[in-house]
């Protein structure tokens, strides 16, 4: 039934039917006229008289609330009610003796009449649904077919509501659908269609945070698509603006603008119909249909239409944009775990892997996902599952750490250290709590920081031997000095000659120690050149041979097509010997010692992870290997730092080690060690190659006779004593020697000195002027003067990064007297060579 029924207006009618109901139970007639409405009992009616009986179906007929028409046999209207004629429109006169399907059965449906028509033919019923009626019948008299009854009901009403109700559900069913929103406005688009014109349809969605109007569904025989775009005076703004629904004619649209409340936007529609989208009484947007057509006109049905499928449509887009909202907001947080470079993921108390991304799973080593969420965490991942046990206890307290570092194992079996942190969770659809947690490696940090530490300390243990070497090379200066004096002028058989040799020694190998300290803290001179070291390992072997002993296998492996480097030749076979004695005392029963060459690129993955500090490149390796006793973690730790030694007492300095690491660092190079107790060591040094070819190798100099000369020199030494010996040794040779504490004073003597100064001999880092500087001020009006500058160690200005600048004559403390001589006499007979 639909949601209104039109009843009978004559009241009248109702009465007669009444009082002719209350007759037949009473079994006397009583009757009333339509005209008089008096009632007179005249006579007394048998209740199956057929008058009687045919009254009654009158009157029934008449107040049915159905249309009601009666048919002979051809489906010739014979009888109809009123409601017939309200449904239909058609008066009796105009209806009586015309054909039905002729009168009110469409085109479309006479395949129908057939069908009703053979039903009746065989004394069936017939009810249908159509758009005529709803209910039909036949009236049979004395068994005989005498006519049809068909009844009419109008359920325009009804159908209407029930397809508004299956609209509404339908739209719901929509809004909990999976599909997207574009597929949901294309939804919302053929329902409203089925219940209203509305080929011409758009919905309009306003963007209250970024102030935008943007139409995500647009279907218009006239206009493309808008885009996005700020709020106008167009009528889509103006619905939003008020509210409330909108039908627009031409006539109130020329209103509208009038008032200046809206201006023409697109082509102009000669009906437009918008009503909002509403949440909480908030429009957010608007639902919209045009008609560009006169046959299609838009009135209150389609407004009200409109506006009641409006608020359901306005829950469901709200509902799928929050949908939307949330399911872009699962993928950016996804692809921000997914993405990560830190380990994340989810695990139960107990420590099973739940949920785990790409960065964890490369961290343990593994292929996917599926493996690792296989893994048993207290055996396969925790290296100490008490670490695992003491985590879980933490969080089932509630005291869960916000940063805790453990250690964890690799497929490979590779121990890496892990900082975790996380917090536990409940959620609704999980039966139990879960933590969610956060896997940094940090091993890679924490070993930088290792080095970090041990270069800070060894850089401070440079700094201090450096210093008490320059310091104690100017004592050893004097000492070795004067002993040198003394034994020229003491004969061999003279009783002190022993004693003043003996202090010579002593004083000989003090300043060895000295250089061991420079070459640990990079400060002493070196003379690169481009060297091959399979040459230098040549030279060295036949000289190793008999150090190391018959018990000691000595093999050379060089590598074929060796690249160059940049080295001081001599500090490499100081570096060479320095290990081949290491490893020889760490065979003390014999073995074998292998030193070899090769080529070797630097900069893998692995290789990295544990040497991030080394710069990738190209570099030739020097290798030292022996299978002697080894050495455990702990002692490889310590073993560059000076005079630390694991011999016997009286057995070594401790500085044999540490020299090879400081002549390595200071040529720009790196030593690796690698070593296991019982396994034997190998000691790995890599050095920058180079494209250049390798320079000569320069051949011996044999000592020449000691010279000496009648120059004039000038000698700035600040320490006394080293300038009181070289003055005196070179007044021996006959020169003539001025002598100044400072660089200020010595520009005074230059000033009052009338005579050329041939040679200026001067400490490098003294107070106040350094001998960089006199030395510039000097030969800017001595051109001719030369310059031989004394140091005890390289940090100062005439050398960058150890290295000596072409055409500097330089003698490094402590020296000999003969060195003294020899090297002025060498500087000064360089001016006569034209």
């Amino acid at each position: 039934m639909g949601d209104k029924i039109t009843r009978p207006t004559v009241s009248v009618d109702h009465v007669r039917a009444r009082f002719l109901r209350e007759s037949l139970h009473n079994g006397a007639a009583v009757f009333s006229t339509p005209e008089s409405g008096v009632v007179s009992e005249s006579s007394h009616l048998d209740a199956e008289s057929p008058e009687l009986q045919g009254a009654y179906l009158e009157q029934l007929v008449e107040c049915a609330p159905e249309a009601i028409s009666i048919l002979d046999t051809e489906l010739r209207i014979v009888r109809l009610n009123g409601e017939f004629s309200r449904v239909f429109g058609f008066r009796p006169e105009e209806a009586l003796g015309r054909r039905l399907e002729e009168l009110i059965v469409p085109p479309d449906r006479s395949s129908e009449t057939r069908w009703i028509q053979e039903k009746l033919a065989k004394g069936n019923k017939v009810v249908l649904e159509t758009k005529r009626q709803r209910k039909d019948g036949r009236v049979v008299v004395g068994g005989e077919q005498v006519g049809v009854c068909a009844l009419y009901r109008d359920i325009s009403e009804q159908k209407r509501a029930e397809a508004l109700s299956s609209a509404l559900l339908r739209i719901a069913e929509k809004a909990s659908s999976p599909d997207d929103l574009q597929q949901f406005y294309g939804a919302m688009h053929n329902i409203v269609a089925e219940l209203m014109y509305a080929r011409n349809f758009y919905v309009a969605l306003y963007d209250a945070e970024m102030q935008l109007l943007s139409f995500p569904y647009f279907v218009d025989d006239e206009d493309p698509a808008p885009v996005r775009k700020k709020l106008g005076r167009g009528l889509t703004e103006y619905v939003l603006r008020t509210g409330e629904p909108l039908l627009c004619t031409p006539d109130v649209f020329e209103k509208l603008v009038e008032r200046g409340e809206v201006e023409l936007i697109g082509a102009p529609s000669l009906d437009w119909l918008g009503v909002p989208l509403k949440v909480g009484g908030n429009a957010f947007g608007a639902l919209v249909v045009q008609s560009y057509s006169g046959n299609v006109r838009f009135g209150e049905k389609e407004k009200n239409i409109l506006t009641f499928v409006s608020q359901q449509v306005a829950s469901a887009v709200e509902h799928k944009r929050n949908e939307e909202a949330l399911r872009r907001s699962e993928a950016r947080y996804r692809s921000v775990v997914q993405s990560a470079v830190y380990g994340i993921y989810r695990s139960s108390l107990e420590g099973k892997f739940l949920d785990v991304n790409p960065a964890l799973i490369a961290m343990l080593g593994y292929g996917s996902a599926e493996q690792v969420l296989a893994l048993d965490a207290k055996r396969d991942v925790f290296v100490d599952a008490g670490e695992l046990s003491r985590l879980m206890r933490e969080f089932r307290d509630g005291t869960g750490p916000g940063n805790i570092e453990v250690r964890w194992k690799r497929q490979d079996g590779k121990v890496i250290t892990v900082r975790l942190s996380g917090r536990v969770v409940r959620r609704p659809e999980e039966t139990a709590e879960v933590l969610e947690m956060i896997a940094e490696d940090v091993t890679e940090q924490r070993v930088l920081e290792n080095q970090f530490r041990q270069a800070q300390k060894m850089e401070a243990v440079g700094r201090l031997a450096g210093g008490v070497a320059h310091d104690f090379n100017n004592l050893l200066m004097v000492i070795g000095g004067y002993t040198e004096q003394l034994l020229e002028q003491t004969g061999k058989h003279n009783v002190v000659y022993p004693k003043i040799e003996a202090i010579h020694h002593a004083t000989e190998r003090a300043a060895t120690l000295t250089r061991q300290l420079l070459a640990f803290s990079r400060k002493q001179l070196l003379e690169l050149k481009v060297v091959d070291l399979n040459v230098i390992v040549a030279d060295m072997e036949r000289l190793l041979r008999p150090l190391i002993g018959e018990s000691i296998e000595l093999q050379t492996v060089p590598a074929k097509d060796l690249g160059r480097t940049r080295a001081d030749a001599g500090q490499i076979e100081q570096v060479i010997m320095n290990l081949v004695v290491n490893s020889k005392d760490a065979m003390t029963e014999g073995g074998k010692l292998t030193i070899q060459t090769a080529n070797a690129n630097l900069g893998g993955d692995d290789f990295r992870r544990e040497h991030s500090y080394i710069q990738p490149g190209a570099y030739v390796m020097l290798s030292v290997s022996d299978n002697g006793h080894g050495m455990d973690k702990e002692t490889q730790a310590r073993i560059f730092e000076p005079f630390f030694t694991t011999k016997e007492k009286g057995k070594g300095t401790g500085l044999g080690l540490s020299t090879v690491y400081g002549i390595i660092k200071q040529s720009g190079g790196y030593v690796l060690v690698q070593s296991e107790p019982g396994h034997g060591t190998t000691f790995r040094i890599y050095l920058p190659r180079v494209e250049e070819s390798a320079d000569p190798v320069g051949t011996v100099r044999i000592s020449q006779p000691q010279h000496g000369g009648s120059e004039t020199v000038l000698l700035v030494e600040d320490e006394e004593s080293v300038r009181q010996l070289v003055r005196e040794t070179l007044e021996t040779k006959g020169y003539k020697v001025l002598e100044a504490a400072n660089g200020e004073a010595a520009l005074q003597i230059v000033t009052h000195h009338a005579e050329p100064i041939h040679m200026l001999i001067t400490d490098v880092v003294m107070p106040g002027m350094s001998g960089r500087e006199l030395s510039a001020r000097l030969c800017a009006t001595h051109p001719q003067t030369k310059v031989l500058y004394l140091s005890g160690y390289t940090e100062d200005a005439i050398v960058h990064e150890g290295v000596l600048e072409a055409g500097t004559a330089f003698l490094q403390k402590p020296f000999t007297l003969q060195m003294l001589s020899r090297k002025v006499r060498e500087v000064l007979g360089s001016e006569r060579k034209v």
